[in-house]
């Protein structure tokens, strides 16, 4: 029972570390032209610029649509980033990742 704990116990400051390297990684996403969007491993948004020629369109829908397009790959990419840092992780057996 104590191997258990003592188990659980090394799981969870593995997670907690790998929690924090995650924080440092950084996804920027400039995909469309006049945005960008930086987001790190843990998946916290750190920044979103808009070029200001693209508010100045007059075209919301367009904006709306593009800035949504650069969210969702930037989501994907930090997806992507934390998968690939948890199978490189030892003793983080999760399944699907591996």
């Amino acid at each position: 029972m104590f191997d258990k704990i003592k188990q659980m116990m090394e799981l969870r400051k593995q997670a907690d570390k790998l929690k924090k390297e995650l924080g440092a990684v950084i996804i920027e996403v400039s995909d469309v032209r006049g945005i960008k969007v930086v987001i790190n491993g843990a998946q916290v948004f750190q920044s979103v610029d808009i070029d200001a020629g693209l508010l100045n369109a007059g075209n919301k829908n367009r904006l709306q649509m593009d800035l949504l397009r650069s969210i969702n790959t930037a989501v994907k990419k930090s997806q992507q980033a934390a998968a690939n840092k948890m199978r490189n992780t030892p003793g983080l057996n999760i399944p699907g990742l591996t």
